[in-house]
């Protein structure tokens, strides 16, 4: 595949084995939040110590890795957080 070829050397599995971009901490994840808030590439390079390679880089991974995104995202949703520290502590949830 052209796309995984492309995309070796640039997105890494580090960060608690989520994609992250390589050299960096930051998460394949993190960027995809970014651009659904409405950021363009060229707005996250403005914010972030990145490449606009380093941007499409994540943005490309995201696109074929979409759902394994979106569920790294929901779970670490504050609904879902808010859930499980509930529950582990016996707490009422907040109504």
């Amino acid at each position: 595949m052209i796309a995984a070829k492309t995309l070796d050397g640039l997105i890494s599995q580090l960060h608690n084995g989520r994609p992250v971009i390589a050299g960096t901490g930051i998460t394949v994840r993190a960027i995809a939040i970014m651009y659904k808030q409405g950021y363009s590439a060229e707005e996250i390079t403005s914010e972030l110590p990145l490449t606009l390679a380093q941007v499409y880089a994540a943005l490309t991974y995201y696109h074929l890795h979409t759902a394994e995104i979106e569920s790294a995202i929901r779970a670490d949703s504050e609904e879902v957080l808010l859930q499980t520290y509930n529950q582990a502590y016996c707490l009422p949830e907040k109504t």
